[in-house]
């Protein structure tokens, strides 16, 4: 496991998480596509929220299972709540501090189908 340092681009919001980047993710939701993020998957306690609590803004569709979180100062999304595990949470793995997604297998998750 790895420890990686996360922020929005104002740095508001800070967070920490642990992981062995079995993998990323796209996802072809209205939501993902629009904001094009590439997610790790980690569990709930392997995420960490340092600062920021008070500058995060929700943001829930369809099921209202997933929680979308965005920065209310700069606009970007770090992290959601998962819909299908909602144990745990989707990092934008581009809000990672001195991350590079080179060689780690991507995967395309078919969100648009789920019902």
């Amino acid at each position: 496991m790895q420890t990686y340092q996360g922020s929005c681009h104002c740095g508001a919001v800070r967070f920490q998480i642990e992981t062995d980047f079995p993998e990323l993710t796209m996802c072809d939701c209205s939501i993902c596509r629009r904001k094009n993020a590439l997610m790790v998957k980690v569990h709930e306690t392997q995420f960490q929220l340092i600062a920021g609590a008070e500058a995060l803004t929700e943001y829930q569709f369809h099921t209202k299972t997933a929680r979308h979180f965005f920065c209310k100062v700069c606009g970007i999304y770090p992290f959601h709540r998962k819909r299908v595990t909602p144990d745990h949470l989707g990092i934008n793995v581009h809000c990672l501090e001195g991350f590079d997604p080179e060689g780690i297998p991507q995967r395309q998750a078919v969100g648009a189908a789920m019902l």
